[in-house]
C-alpha cells in the first residue's frame, strides 16, 4: 500500500487476542486494513463504492463494537487535508471526507493471524 491516505491507530481491546493494544489502521484506494500491534490478527476489506453520500450511509451493526475514528488525512476528491470519519465495523470499513463528503466504502474480504498458531516440532510434548 504506497498510497499515502488513512493512516492512523485506535487502542481497544482486540477482538482476536482479548488484549488492549493499538489497531494500526490503514486505508488507501485498493484496499483497508486493521492489525492488532499485540498479536499480529489482520482484517483486509476491499473496496466497494465510492461516491458523495451522507454520513451513516453504510454503518450496518455488526458482530463487534463499531468503532466511529476521526483522522485527518488528505482528501482523493477535493484535495483538502482534514478530518475524515472512519467507521469500522466486522464487516465494512467507511471513511468520508467532513468537507466533501467524499465516501468510500469497504467490504471485508480476509481475516488471518500473522502469527503461526501450529507449535514447533517438539514443543508441548513430554
Amino acid at each position: 500500500m504506497s498510497e499515502r491516505f488513512i493512516f492512523t491507530k485506535h487502542r481497544t481491546k482486540c477482538y482476536a487476542c482479548g488484549e488492549v493494544a493499538d489497531q494500526n489502521i490503514k486505508a488507501v484506494s485498493a484496499q483497508a486494513q486493521v492489525v492488532c500491534s499485540h498479536c499480529g490478527a489482520t482484517r483486509i476489506f476491499l473496496p466497494r463504492v465510492e461516491e458523495v453520500g451522507t454520513k451513516g450511509s453504510y454503518t450496518p451493526i455488526g458482530c463487534y463494537d463499531i468503532w466511529e475514528i476521526e483522522a485527518d488525512a488528505p482528501c482523493k476528491r477535493c484535495d483538502v487535508t482534514g478530518p475524515h470519519d472512519l467507521i469500522i465495523g466486522c464487516n465494512h470499513f467507511t471513511t468520508r471526507c467532513r468537507n466533501c463528503g467524499y465516501t468510500h466504502f469497504y467490504k471485508f474480504n480476509l481475516e488471518y493471524t500473522a502469527r503461526c498458531p501450529i507449535e514447533e516440532e517438539g514443543e508441548g510434548e513430554d
